[in-house]
């Protein structure tokens, strides 16, 4: 059950979907889907995506639901793939990942599940 903390309400750069794993844009207070685990992820969309242009609501912190772009196992760390889902973080030797935070549930690809977010970074 999603427990969300902080939410900012940001301008949606480009067309942006329901929880989806999102970094800033090219403007302060601006937005973007994220496009790949090294992108700075600073949180999820609601459950309202948002066109471009318009305003769109991100959860900073607390629990909430995120698009799954793979397989997740419950615990695993997440970060985004190039279309703002979700995807295990698993970075090769040396290699630095950004997470935005840890799964409550496990799920296949387009999958919405629980997660705790937590932005932060992981090596490998």
């Amino acid at each position: 059950m999603p427990n969300p903390g902080l939410i900012k309400s940001y301008n949606a750069e480009s067309g942006i979907n329901p929880y989806t794993i999102v970094k800033f844009g090219a403007n302060d207070l601006g937005v973007v889907p994220a496009a790949a685990a090294t992108d700075k992820l600073i949180g999820v969309t609601r459950e309202m995506g948002s066109a471009s242009g318009e305003p769109v609501d991100v959860i900073h912190d607390g629990i909430t639901y995120v698009t799954l772009g793979g397989t997740v196992t419950r615990g695993d760390l997440l970060t985004s793939n190039a279309s703002g889902q979700a995807v295990v973080a698993a970075p090769g030797v040396g290699v630095n990942n950004r997470v935005i935070g840890i799964a409550r549930q496990s799920g296949v690809a387009g999958d919405v599940i629980d997660v705790v977010i937590e932005p932060g970074n992981v090596q490998g």
